[in-house]
């Protein structure tokens, strides 16, 4: 159904329906409505994405050539929302928390495994919820020494603690909205780029100050990252610069989602309806990313060039029985690749009226510490050695 291109939901079943009977004729008993579907999916519908994202992301870290982004495993986090319609269910549990005159929403956030160019994990909730909230829980889910790549939505010191504490590190854009302290004196060894983020109220609860490394990519509009990793050998300048640029590529996951396979808008009139709706749309283009990824990395291709559109053609005409005789499903999905010549002109749109025209952040305030700060500092420091 997340495949198809029919206009509503039932014929999306109907069509789907179809499809899977042609595939399986020995197939006893298929449900014939797409309201029994929706009665059967909320009873197992959360048991069978459970298994299914173990699979996929079992599947992703065997594609052991992709796993890592110049030796680090990267994985970026954005969120978006998704509209639905306006129903007064709808209004009164998603709400709304877009620009004015907009509908029921929900909140999607999407962990996205940069090497490999797949979802690694999401969270739906209602449009109110936080981005930061459904990071912590996807927390859990990421493995050992990963790195999170953010944008300056993201960072605080109470995420960023949690993140630490988990043993993952992080690479985050900050902007005006933080202030960072320098010669503090509170890590052992003190260098030029060395800052703390250390805001009043953790300073109060004499919470010890997070010590990162302050990168900076100049360009018409300068680009402030912060890493935890303070070894250059480690995450090297240029490194950092190259994660950052590829932070993007989740923004083309989402245009994917919501343009290509034509999930803008979710077509459930009830909530629980729609974020069954969305996280199966989320499902699928996982699945799709998964099993291209897999045949363009065994032909000696960059899993990153993937296009969604191409592959999602392959799909729709194996489901519809239009193959050519003798087509190979895996040989053509591994051919699903963006186009790689030198264009004459942008492909931006010349005056799309719903663009975004928002500032990129600008410099975040550093700031000397105060002697009563390094004071401080030094006490949580003894306390925490004592401890």
């Amino acid at each position: 159904m997340a495949w198809g291109c029919e206009s509503s939901l039932s014929e999306q079943f109907a069509s789907a329906r179809a499809c899977v009977t042609g595939m399986f004729p020995s197939l006893r008993r298929v449900g014939w409505t797409y309201q029994g579907f929706v009665k059967a999916m909320a009873l197992w519908g959360a048991f069978v994405l459970n298994r299914l994202a173990g699979h996929l992301r079992l599947q992703m870290r065997l594609m052991t050539t992709c796993w890592t982004v110049d030796g680090i495993a990267a994985f970026a986090v954005d969120g978006s929302r998704i509209e639905c319609p306006r129903t007064a269910a709808n209004e009164r549990e998603l709400k709304c928390a877009g620009r004015k005159k907009t509908g029921p929403q929900l909140s999607l956030t999407t962990l996205y495994h940069m090497g490999s160019g797949c979802v690694w994990d999401y969270r739906i909730g209602p449009g109110i919820e936080s981005e930061r909230t459904h990071l912590r829980q996807m927390i859990a889910s990421l493995p050992p020494e990963a790195t999170i790549v953010a944008d300056a939505g993201f960072i605080g010191y109470d995420l960023l603690r949690d993140i630490l504490t988990a043993g993952l590190h992080v690479l985050f854009r900050v902007g005006s909205n933080v202030t960072l302290l320098k010669k503090l004196g509170f890590a052992v060894v003190e260098g030029d780029s060395t800052v703390y983020l250390w805001p009043r109220q953790s300073q109060k609860k004499h919470h010890a100050p997070i010590v990162l490394r302050l990168m900076i990519a100049a360009g018409r509009h300068p680009v402030y990252m912060v890493s935890d990793v303070m070894d250059e050998e480690t995450m090297s300048f240029e490194q950092a610069c190259v994660l950052y640029r590829l932070r993007w590529s989740i923004e083309v996951f989402y245009r994917s989602l919501k343009q290509t396979l034509g999930h803008r808008k979710m077509r459930s009139r009830a909530p629980d309806q729609a974020k069954m709706e969305l996280n199966w749309a989320m499902a699928g283009l996982w699945v799709l990313s998964v099993r291209s990824a897999q045949e363009i990395v065994a032909v000696g291709k960059n899993p990153r060039g993937l296009s969604i559109a191409a592959a999602r053609k392959v799909v729709r005409q194996a489901m519809a029985g239009r193959c050519r005789a003798r087509i190979n499903l895996a040989r053509e999905l591994g051919k699903a690749l963006k186009d790689t010549y030198d264009r004459n002109t942008s492909k931006a749109a010349r005056n799309w009226p719903h663009k975004k025209t928002e500032q990129p952040p600008g410099a975040p305030k550093i700031q000397s510490a105060k002697p009563a700060q390094v004071q401080h500092a030094k006490e949580v420091q003894q306390n925490t050695i004592a401890a």
